[in-house]
């Protein structure tokens, strides 16, 4: 499909940069097919499901991904922003830099900053291999949990590029870009939809007879990037791993043979059941990488109802949501939840989605 066809105008004061407080007094559009959409709150989740329905959530914790440094060779020193978005064994990381340009394989940057204590103060990295659009392969010079507490303490957290540009990151986003779920280190992003949750509207879901699970897909920085080929058959998707466990892909087979519905929470949980769904629908355990891309036309199999955030433009959340929901149907749902002022992206308002039914 045209990637032109996923284009939307937002200005530039629709885009939240902050979340609500409380967490589940954000907004929720709530768009079925065939019906008015409605204006609610994600405090209303609840009383939209129904006894018997299953949550899905994911548990990753974003990491401290974002490092500030300097090169060492070659002279002239200067200063490399670095972004981690995947590990690739004990000691190397893939990341983004910037600029780019001021890197070559072999050179060796020093990541650190003045007050924070991290061993001798300081983490450095040989630049091992240079790829297309500023991504390269970092080789650190510690390993293991030696080198995850050092990202630890010299990083922060890596707020997406359209709220870094507005305005710096601080102690806040510390908390507020971590989910109630978050136990499992890994993710460079927040799984956002996650972000609206609270202890309270947690305990009226159990109380309604939805249960919960908790699956693991660590988000990478490819969910940040818009879709630049002209057609959809040319993106490539960046891979994630995720693991969903025996115990949770029985549960939802069991909920879903009485007439429970799946209801994912974001677009990562999504993602991570579609992959591990056999074409019945039956959840599967899995771990391993997937790079499932979804656009319209995909037969969804495990998940029923998607609770996600406001998307990007040419995005490759925006054409999920749309597969899930119908283009047409998402077009009117944002250009309503624009002129109605809902805020939008990472710490934006919600939707809650119910799938377009397959034409027979």
């Amino acid at each position: 499909m045209r990637t032109d066809l996923f284009d939307f105008e937002l200005a530039a004061d629709r885009i939240a940069l902050r979340p609500a407080s409380p967490r589940d007094s954000a907004r929720m559009l709530v768009v079925q097919p065939g019906a008015p959409l409605q204006d609610r709150s994600v405090a209303d989740l609840p009383r939209l499901l129904e006894p018997g329905d299953q949550l899905v959530v994911n548990d990753t914790k974003v990491i401290a991904a974002q490092l500030s440094g300097r090169r060492l060779t070659r002279g002239g020193e200067p200063i490399i922003d670095a972004t981690l978005i995947k590990r690739l064994d004990g000691s190397r990381w893939q990341a983004l830099v910037k600029p780019a340009r001021k890197l070559a394989a072999g050179d060796v940057v020093r990541f650190g900053n003045e007050g924070k204590v991290c061993l001798l103060g300081h983490l450095d990295a040989e630049v091992e291999h240079k790829g297309e659009d500023g991504e390269v392969t970092l080789s650190f010079s510690f390993h293991g949990p030696v080198l995850d507490q050092a990202i630890a303490d010299l990083g922060a957290p890596p707020l997406p590029p359209y709220i870094a540009s507005r305005r710096a990151p601080d102690e806040r986003d510390a908390a507020d870009y971590q989910t109630m779920f978050a136990v499992r280190e890994g993710a460079v992003a927040a799984p956002t939809a996650g972000l609206h949750f609270t202890p309270a509207l947690e305990a009226a879901l159990r109380d309604r007879g939805v249960d919960m699970h908790r699956i693991t897909l660590p988000v990478g920085a490819g969910t940040f990037l818009p879709v630049k080929a002209e057609d959809t058959a040319s993106h490539k998707m960046h891979s994630e791993w995720g693991t969903v466990s025996r115990e949770t892909a029985e549960a939802l087979n069991a909920a879903r043979a009485k007439g429970g519905r799946i209801v994912a929470v974001g677009t990562t949980s999504l993602r991570l059941l579609e992959s591990a769904a056999e074409e019945d629908g039956t959840v599967k355990p899995f771990a391993g990488e997937t790079a499932i891309f979804i656009t319209p036309g995909y037969p969804f199999r495990a998940v029923d109802i998607l609770m996600t955030n406001f998307h990007l433009p040419r995005s490759t959340l925006f054409m999920l949501v749309s597969a899930f929901s119908g283009l047409d149907t998402m077009k009117q749902a944002y250009a309503h939840a624009i002129g109605q002022g809902y805020r939008f992206y990472s710490y934006g308002d919600a939707c809650l989605l119910f799938r377009a039914k397959s034409p027979s």
